[in-house]
């Protein structure tokens, strides 16, 4: 029976003859240009990229090490090169509304032209305006106005003196100003010759006053009215100086622009605002221009000309691809900063920063999925401008409930390609609670973690080493080393006909089997430096899997690899510690007796066992109840655990183990301590396959190592997991030289026979089964203890009876 199960070692472990590979060494290979065995990624990828209805965006998932990002860049840069670079974006100050800053568009490479055109253009004002203030020309037209007003006023004040004259009055100094005065002989009259006068002729100086006080309202009348004339005057000579001065490189700045009218609008404003605030531009008086250093300090801030170039292209750049890590609200919108000026916090429109959704514009933004909904707010953000085609920038202070008075600034249109970058189980999450994610995200693009294997998959390992070796300045690996790689990529798939896709762990495998090349002084890399690699990779984080070895070893975890007892069976288990995991046995025993509570799994009783664990329990239930109840009740009460484990115990894997003690302990036959045991059973009996096989299989054989080899030991497991089998050379060479042995079974039965050498037993016609086999011997028990349980309860009738 054991030899017809027994695998022979060309099962235990892919094999890769590197003789068929066609080469010496890597240096004779072409490097790898494409990407291996994501086809179904690679076409949802070039419709989605390519697709421009709105909603196209894509979801890129798969498991972390597929390649994903790295794929997702070289296509979508490959795209980006083809693509037109999109428009540059500023933002410019509203002089109608300082509050809400203007953008302005230009074709790609424009903008930082018109933002350094305006600065040249206000320098030179600011030079040149000055100077025309202080010319000869401008000087004698303000003078001219200024001596005309004066003489007009000297002559209305003529006129006005002559009539007081005629009429017998003259001026005189009070403290508030000029007033009349009456003359005599040419003279002012005294107080006393008033007082001497008549009552008719005071009369009369008083009419005549009177009369003389409303030409001399008129004439301040007059006078005010030329020197506003004056005034209004200066302004015009001013603001047609500065328009003069204007006018030759305005009007370049207007014929640069002219296909641009929102520029056009713009360049409009900034002339008014210069011709109506032209004293910004000259120096000012005062005690403080005195002062070295601080007369351009005093002078007016020219900010408000400033242009804010927040987006610029090259034009012959193609369309930006922005791959953002950090996508807080901030970098993903935008942001407001701020300064501090005397201790006091301001802003204005120059201080408005892009983000990675304006940066991306016209076309590609890579993000991380888990990145973006980790950050507050940025999901929302997210959605909104996917949704509007717009960016809004804002203060998030506001989002926390703190209003400012702040700015705010004028959308921008936006058209970007958004790529998610995440794994399944946060697309499905997506897809199930987020409402807008299918209308936002309609092209998913699904990474495989492994490709059938084939001839062809091996040259492309092949030439991926290649590349690696190119493109990081490695040693070049011989034919055996790359068949040892590709022999790996089988283990890392966990399949003797597929190939690991994830080929972060196979870059790092290659990079270390370089590293002990060097460091061994080889010219290539053999395939010894590559199984170096995989041993120096393996001892910087077995240190606990060689604790429970140890313990095992010295019998402080009671695991036996030899003898015959009932009830025991050698289980085994895979512990999982972050990207390292290894198997290690577990003694699990069986108790049984008589009683009526079925089979109790100590392990959820106490609280220490998974669902999964709990269901594969009851199914051996199931399976027990259906084999040896048909005939009469199923009295039993039996008692299963994992000997000396103290956390959760998941998984069905155990169940042939855990059925193997129940039927050992009911039949009385001890079970081979020398063979360990993995597989899920069925109701039916048939043996499922599991999880982990390599794992187990090694830990159990490092535990009999240790123990000393007899020959008898080995491990069974499914026969549908024989596929699975990548196991280490250590475990292949002992098979081969028949110190350890693997088997594979396919149904409860065939296990029964392996692990306790008594057939396991067949129903017969009569419904029974052989009395010296397994199923004969468990049958025989459990028709007694049903009969103790019978006798029992009517030893208990009887007693209520008499009592009664």
């Amino acid at each position: 029976m054991s030899d017809k199960h027994t695998l022979p070692a060309s099962l235990l472990a892919p094999t890769v003859d590197p003789s068929r590979l066609g080469f010496k060494d890597t240096s004779e290979v072409e490097p790898l240009d494409e990407t291996i065995g994501q086809e179904r990624a690679v076409e949802a990828l070039e419709f989605g990229l390519q697709m421009k209805s709105a909603g196209f965006n894509i979801f890129v998932s798969g498991p972390v090490g597929t390649g994903k990002g790295t794929l997702v860049r070289q296509m979508v840069k490959r795209l980006a090169q083809a693509a037109p670079a999109p428009s540059d974006w500023c933002y410019v100050n509203n002089f109608q509304d300082a509050s809400r800053p203007l953008c302005l568009s230009f074709p790609a490479g424009q903008g930082a032209s018109f933002k350094r055109e305006m600065g040249t253009f206000v320098e030179r004002l600011r030079r040149d305006i000055p100077a025309a203030f202080e010319g000869k020309k401008y000087l004698d037209a303000k003078a001219k106005i200024i001596e005309d007003t004066e003489g007009k006023k000297k002559t209305l004040f003529h006129e006005l003196t002559a009539l007081c004259h005629e009429r017998g009055f003259g001026f005189e100094e009070t403290p508030v100003g000029f007033g009349l005065a009456p003359l005599k002989d040419d003279r002012p009259m005294s107080e006393k010759e008033m007082e001497e006068l008549s009552e008719s002729v005071q009369q009369d100086l008083t009419a005549r006053r009177q009369s003389l006080e409303s030409d001399l309202r008129e004439f301040h009348v007059r006078t005010h009215e030329l020197e506003r004339e004056a005034e209004q005057a200066l302004h015009h000579l001013d603001h047609q100086i500065v328009a003069n001065v204007m006018q030759g490189p305005y009007e370049t700045l207007q014929r640069t622009y002219q296909a641009l009218p929102s520029v056009i609008t713009y360049l409009q404003r900034v002339q008014q605002d210069i011709i109506h605030q032209y004293k910004d531009f000259l120096p000012h008086s005062g005690p403080m221009s005195l002062i070295p250093g601080l007369e351009q300090a005093r002078r007016p801030d020219m900010a408000r000309f400033s242009v804010n170039l927040i987006v610029a292209h090259e034009a012959t750049a193609g369309a930006p691809v922005v791959d953002e890590s950090h996508p807080t609200y901030g970098n993903l919108i935008g942001k407001i900063e701020r300064r501090a000026h005397l201790g006091v916090m301001y802003t204005d429109f120059t201080e408005i920063k892009a983000g990675a959704m304006l940066q991306a514009s016209g076309g590609y933004l890579i993000l991380q999925a888990l990145d973006v909904l980790h950050q507050p707010f940025s999901w929302d953000a997210l959605k909104r401008v996917i949704k509007t085609g717009a960016v809004i920038i804002e203060d998030p202070a506001e989002f926390y409930g703190f209003a400012t008075a702040g700015l705010r600034p004028e959308p921008i249109p936006v058209s970007v390609k958004v790529i998610l970058v995440g794994t399944t189980g946060i697309y499905h999450l997506l897809q199930a609670y987020e409402e807008d994610f299918p209308k936002l995200f309609k092209v998913k693009a699904d990474f495989d973690v492994e490709v059938p294997h084939d001839e062809r998959q091996e040259r492309q390992y092949a030439r991926f080493v290649a590349k690696l070796c190119q493109e990081e300045s490695l040693p070049h690996f011989g034919a055996d080393a790359v068949a040892e790689v590709i022999r790996q990529g089988f283990r890392f798939a966990d399949r003797h006909d597929r190939l690991s896709l994830r080929f972060s762990l196979v870059s790092d495998l290659i990079r270390e089997a370089g590293y002990w090349a060097k460091k061994g002084g080889h010219s290539f890399v053999t395939r010894a430096d590559v199984e170096a690699a995989l041993a120096h990779q393996r001892h910087r984080v077995d240190l606990p899997e060689q604790w429970i070895q140890d313990e095992i070893r010295e019998g402080t975890l009671m695991v036996d690899v030899q003898g015959d007892v009932v009830g025991q069976v050698n289980g085994l288990s895979v512990y999982q510690l972050g990207d390292f995991s290894f198997g290690r046995p577990t003694r699990i025993t069986a108790r049984t007796y008589v009683g009526t509570k079925g089979v109790i799994d100590i392990q959820r009783e106490a609280e220490l066992a998974g669902h999964i664990h709990s269901k594969g329990v009851m199914t051996l239930a199931g399976f027990l109840a259906g084999t040896f109840a048909g005939a009469q009740p199923f009295a039993l009460s039996a008692t299963l655990t994992f000997e000396q484990t103290y956390s959760e115990v998941e998984g069905d894997s155990a169940a042939v183990a855990e059925l193997t003690a129940v039927l050992s302990s009911l039949a009385d036959i001890p079970v081979r301590q020398s063979l360990a045991v993995t597989g899920s059973v069925n109701q039916l009996g048939e043996i499922q396959p599991i999880g982990g096989v390599n794992e187990k299989i090694e830990g159990f054989f490092e535990s009999c190592k240790r123990r000393g080899l007899t020959g008898t030991q080995g491990v069974m497991i499914p026969s549908r997991n024989v596929k699975h089998l990548a196991l280490n050379r250590t475990v292949v060479e002992a098979v081969e030289a028949g110190t350890f042995a693997v088997y594979g079974v396919d149904t409860i039965e065939q296990a029964l026979e392996l692990l306790t050498g008594v057939p396991a037993g067949e129903r017969g016609s009569d419904g029974t089964f052989p009395p010296d086999s397994i199923y004969g011997r468990a049958a025989a028990r459990l028709e007694e203890m049903a009969q103790i349980v019978a006798n029992w309860g009517e030893g208990e009738e009887e007693a209520e009876k008499v009592n009664g």
